[in-house]
């Protein structure tokens, strides 16, 4: 498995520090995984370019992208160009795409993608926590001024953390020039692989990975909207007591996606779910 982390920038060193000493060590599993911390570096300063040469040879763990100017206006374009580098450069059956505030429990991901790979299905995996009722943005730096569709989003996995199986990122990094891009990566994905049948698209509500976190609960793998300090705080408890919670905390309800509803009804919000 490919692990990338696309919301990133340059200056960011610190927090990949953080990643670097917390969940990624978590990890008896060198062979199975490589990560990758995503830095466009197109116009960056020639000092920002000498530190980032440094931390590459010292970590071997940045993919930079010398042809992409690293802002979070064109993050779909870099997640893109993640895609397509990875899938060029590397062998791999599936890829953790996931954002540098997310904390994440490697090898239970690992572990449930060994027992997906072993019931055998011929089917390629998208997985994570989807959304199919988000009606599209016609205001706000999230607007789309030329989604002609239908007036919601196609569902998608939210941008948080999902896996993706390397036929999908393959058909993705093969048509890259020709894909439309949204403002929105994670509801890019989701339109990319929208006619694609062969899918299982697996809602996971362990995957707390909306625009803000749902809370803390000890069943959540992947945690995102972390600062760096809650990151360290949550690693040296999980390091301590095997769980990541010291209070279990719910600031929003989860929802089972509904995939024989239409969209719209997809995702009601209730109690009882992480």
């Amino acid at each position: 498995m490919n692990c990338s982390a696309t919301k990133n920038s340059p200056d960011n060193l610190e927090r990949r520090d953080t990643i670097r000493k917390t969940w990624l060590t978590d990890r008896n599993h060198d062979a199975m995984m490589r990560h990758f911390f995503v830095v466009g570096t197109q116009d960056i300063l020639p000092e920002q370019r000498n530190t980032l040469q440094s931390e590459k040879e010292k970590f071997d763990d940045l993919l930079l992208l010398p042809k992409l100017q690293d802002s979070y206006s064109i993050l779909t374009k870099k997640v893109l160009y993640a895609f397509k580098g990875i899938y060029e450069r590397y062998n791999f059956d599936f890829l953790l795409k996931c954002n540098d505030d997310s904390y994440i429990l490697v090898h239970t991901i690992l572990k449930e993608l060994d027992r997906w790979q072993n019931k055998g299905t011929r089917r390629e995996l998208y997985w994570g926590f989807f959304n199919g009722r988000a009606l599209v943005k016609r205001n706000g730096p999230w607007k789309e001024t030329d989604w002609i569709l239908c007036d919601y989003y196609l569902p998608y996995a939210l941008g948080g953390g999902y896996v993706l199986s390397y036929n999908l990122v393959k058909f993705i990094a093969s048509n890259a020039d020709i894909l439309k891009l949204q403002n929105s990566e994670d509801i890019s994905v989701g339109l990319w692989l929208a006619p694609l049948v062969n899918i299982e698209r697996k809602h996971d509500v362990r995957f707390d990975t909306e625009y803000r976190s749902r809370g803390c609960s000890n069943q959540y793998i992947i945690t995102h909207k972390q600062t760096i300090q809650s990151m360290r705080n949550m690693h040296e408890y999980y390091q301590t007591s095997g769980v990541l919670c010291s209070k279990e905390v719910r600031n929003r309800m989860s929802y089972q996606y509904n995939w024989t509803a239409p969209p719209s009804q997809c995702c009601n919000r209730q109690s009882g779910i992480p």
